[in-house]
């Protein structure tokens, strides 16, 4: 009796054996041939470099800083024309290496908001050499006394700008823009932008690629594209447009993986701004 038992049970492991190697050989083949992809993405090679030095422009030396100002909904007209006044003042005083590439009014995505977008040609020592001359400047610092009091909150981040981006220069409206904001797995900047660098060319038919830029200092292993288009309808026809086009799946199908969380703002540009 017991040895009968025994040979039942190994026959039992027997098929139970066979019948996994056959489920696990029939996956294997159906996933290679089929619509089914394994989950695992391909990282990229370790590097014995900053991502700063590996994706940014070494042509340039420019640091940009990126605002985002909640602003007390009832001040909201206010706080345009103060702060048109005060960057049409720096844009002509050659003194302060300083500009503003764009400023915006949030349409769609957190309401009352305005996000401007500023360039500083010299890197690092072109920011401080203006922090130091805005914080001599009397005048200046009566603006933002009087802007604080229309403010609820307020954020902002230093950014490089990606090599293979457009830089971002004025353009002619009227536009309305989107930021996408993309908040990266730790680790994975460098993967991102090896597959954006290759995705870049299905999304400059239509001009709409405005400036891609990764954070320095601020939340890190963020990533924000900055796109315009003529209006709604035409963001939905550029953006369906970029699936007919061979390799655009493969780059969403690479990154959506490396994404913890991500965001869109509809914006509209202010009357000031160098980005219509």
């Amino acid at each position: 009796m017991a040895t009968a038992h025994v040979t039942s049970a190994w026959s039992k492991g027997q098929k139970l054996f066979r019948y996994s190697v056959n489920l696990n050989h029939a996956t294997r083949r159906f996933s290679e041939k089929g619509w089914f992809r394994s989950p695992i993405v391909k990282k990229a090679d370790a590097r014995k470099d900053a991502h700063s030095n590996l994706l940014s422009k070494k042509e340039t030396s420019n640091l940009y800083k990126i605002q985002f100002h909640n602003v007390k909904p009832e001040r909201l007209e206010d706080y345009n024309n103060l702060e048109a006044e005060v960057q049409n003042r720096l844009h002509e005083d050659q003194d302060y290496p300083c500009e503003v590439v764009g400023s915006w009014n949030t349409w769609y995505g957190e309401q009352d908001q305005a996000v401007h977008l500023w360039r500083y040609r010299g890197g690092y020592p072109a920011l401080t050499e203006c922090l130091k001359k805005l914080n001599n400047n009397k005048e200046y610092g009566e603006f933002r006394k009087e802007r604080a009091k229309m403010l609820v909150s307020r954020r902002n981040q230093l950014l490089l700008e990606f090599s293979f981006w457009n830089e971002p220069d004025p353009r002619p409206g009227p536009n309305i823009y989107e930021l996408r904001t993309y908040h990266l797995k730790p680790g994975t900047m460098i993967e991102w932008g090896n597959h954006w660098a290759r995705a870049i060319k299905y999304r400059q038919e239509n001009n709409e690629a405005v400036g891609g830029f990764f954070s320095q200092i601020g939340d890190l292993y963020v990533v924000h594209h900055l796109w315009a288009y003529e209006s709604l309808q035409s963001r939905e026809e550029t953006r369906n447009s970029a699936w007919l086009k061979e390799g655009w799946d493969s780059n969403v199908y690479y990154t959506v993986p490396l994404i913890r969380n991500m965001e869109s703002r509809i914006m509209i540009p202010t009357k000031s701004s160098p980005l219509q």
